[in-house]
């Protein structure tokens, strides 16, 4: 499913002064950086099991809990906050897809399982909709530019582009219902329909213009047994709330706490990347310029920017260092390089910074 409809193809780029318009040149590749980002967090890459578990399951519990609160409750106030904390908690544990696709299944026995079975399926974001998908934005030839799934060039965009972002990922629940409930099942019958699913409604994209191959190997098995579950499950919340099994007000809190965890991701991402990138092939250290570290004393990035996604800029540098360890890589980099070092110039404030600046810079260029 793609998490937005805004292509680069069919939005135009207002004709204005080129210095304005073009993105930036290329970026020579900083060895410096890459050998002591290398060297000194060589320890630093193996994933702690109790670490993720630990973080996971109290991430679950508090989120369905607090969605039980805001469901159960009568009181409109204590149902907005039980609410906020669901979205929040549900967040932090639907984050873990990104941690699915860097660590090895046989490092975290059970995990990969576990992470569908109590949120990828009950969510309708089962991790095959970001494995294979996420691996393709690492590549070197392939981050930013029209074969990225994930790269969108907003900063080169219309203005608007920057909260229509945005509000279409508050329709996710619906398409994704829509996704499983009914294209899942027709398309089992309907080859053709089932080549259009599996190429532009699998994928957790913002490229619309990304086509995906189908899967092979064990992905294929792992796919197949997790989109039955999730298609099972949308019918079924489906025909309960018809029947009047669930309560229609039960249903809806239910969407609005997906729709506010799918929101609250769109505006991560939103700042997870400067994205001026003009489809280019970049090097390894323009790729970390155009990614964006959010790092202490700021302290929101924790809720805004869980399971180590604070540290995007530095994670694309560093793929195989765990999310409980790039707060640690952060500091022995800093405490390593020289004030001077392109190191520095990934780092950024605060998500409202990042935001105007996106705004000011795609309205300066148009």
């Amino acid at each position: 499913m793609s998490s937005t409809t805004i292509s680069p193809n069919n939005v135009p780029k207002a004709e204005a002064d080129p210095r304005l318009s073009a993105a930036p040149g290329p970026v020579p590749e900083d060895n410096e950086l890459i050998r002591t980002a290398a060297k000194v967090t060589r320890d630093l890459n193996a994933p702690k099991a109790a670490i993720y578990w630990a973080d996971f399951l109290t991430s679950i519990v508090v989120g369905y809990g607090s969605l039980a609160g805001a469901i159960i409750i009568q009181s409109t106030g204590l149902a907005v906050f039980f609410g906020l904390i669901a979205v929040l908690a549900l967040y932090r544990a639907g984050s873990f897809i990104h941690e699915l696709t860097h660590v090895r299944r046989n490092a975290l026995p059970g995990f990969h399982f576990a992470w569908n079975a109590l949120f990828g399926v009950p969510m309708m974001i089962p991790s095959f909709m970001y494995e294979g998908i996420h691996s393709i934005h690492h590549r070197t030839k392939k981050y930013g530019t029209v074969e990225d799934p994930e790269y969108l060039p907003l900063a080169l965009m219309k203005p608007w582009s920057v909260p229509l972002f945005v509000i279409v990922a508050a329709l996710a629940p619906v398409a994704l219902l829509f996704r499983y409930a009914i294209l899942s099942p027709l398309s089992a019958i309907i080859p053709p329909l089932r080549k259009i699913v599996v190429e532009r409604y699998s994928g957790l994209i913002i490229n619309p213009d990304f086509r995906r191959k189908p899967p092979e190997g064990d992905l294929k098995r792992r796919w197949l047994a997790c989109e039955i579950g999730a298609s099972v499950w949308a019918i079924s919340l489906l025909a309960m709330v018809v029947a009047d099994v669930i309560p229609m007000r039960a249903f809806l809190i239910f969407l609005a706490v997906m729709s506010g965890s799918v929101v609250l991701n769109q505006i991560r991402t939103l700042v997870a990347h400067l994205w001026e990138n003009d489809g280019q092939e970049m090097s390894v250290t323009g790729q970390y310029l155009d990614s964006v570290n959010v790092p202490p004393p700021a302290t929101l990035p924790a809720l805004w920017a869980p399971v180590g996604l604070r540290y995007h800029a530095l994670h694309h540098l560093l793929p195989g260092v765990p999310y409980h360890s790039l707060g640690e890589a952060h500091r022995r980099l800093a405490a390593e390089l020289p004030t001077g070092s392109n190191f520095y110039r990934a780092d950024h404030g605060s998500l409202w910074t990042l935001i105007t600046g996106l705004v000011r810079g795609s309205a300066g260029r148009n």
